[in-house]
């Protein structure tokens, strides 16, 4: 049976980005572990959960997957998780990631080890494409010099964040994840006229934001000939 770990943020995971993959892999027949931070459920972004931001349905529905799923509730702790013993690992986003998954140096490692293994795939998806700034190949350089990629793009952040940089909900963001995964030498392009954007670059799958997660998880199915 293939198998799929999804790496999700204690400080604010963006509903749709986890849930729309999770229900399609479901769905599919892949056997699905989550793993945080600490081992301790993960958190949601309320402004995922608002409908004026994402609608009524989507809200609904995402507020009652992110209560009542088993496998949100009782997760693994990263660093008891091990890329070899999955086919994918995933990376949902929110703003949250910046602060806990992205600086994890055992959630870089899965990433790392999932893209540079013999079997593995990752699918990382909006602000979590920032792990790509601070993950470095087994030569020591960083993953993403020279890959294709996309994700949340400085033109939405700008939106966002006020002129102190804070987001909603008071924290400053710590970095622009655009600026810094092509500081590190991705090949960036967020595909601003497209309605979505998917990128796939050998082993490495990479989303724009929430209205690009079912893209997402229906093109990991066909690189998985699943």
């Amino acid at each position: 049976m293939t198998k799929a770990l999804f790496v999700v943020s204690e400080e604010g995971y963006w509903g749709e980005e986890c849930i729309a993959p999770l229900e399609a892999f479901s769905d599919a027949g892949i056997e699905i572990t989550v793993a945080t931070p600490t081992g301790s459920p993960p958190v949601i972004d309320e402004m995922s959960l608002d409908p004026d931001e994402v609608g009524a349905e989507t809200a609904a529905h995402v507020e009652e997957v992110h209560a009542s799923d088993d496998r949100l509730n009782d997760p693994v702790a990263v660093a008891d998780a091990h890329a070899e013993d999955y086919d994918l690992v995933v990376f949902p986003g929110g703003h949250g990631t910046e602060w806990d998954i992205n600086q994890d140096y055992h959630a870089r490692t899965l990433l790392r080890e999932a893209v540079e293994g013999d079997d593995g795939k990752a699918l990382v998806v909006c602000h979590a494409v920032g792990i790509l700034a601070f993950t470095r190949d087994r030569h020591g350089a960083f993953l993403v010099n020279g890959r294709d990629v996309t994700g949340f793009p400085n033109a939405w952040e700008e939106e966002i964040v006020d002129d102190q940089g804070l987001i909603p909900d008071g924290r400053k963001l710590p970095y622009w994840v655009e600026d810094e995964v092509e500081t590190a030498g991705g090949n960036w392009d967020a595909e601003l006229d497209a309605d979505t954007s998917v990128t796939v670059d050998g082993d490495l799958i990479t989303a724009r934001g929430p209205e690009s997660s079912e893209a997402a998880a229906e093109t990991v199915l066909e690189e998985l000939d699943h």
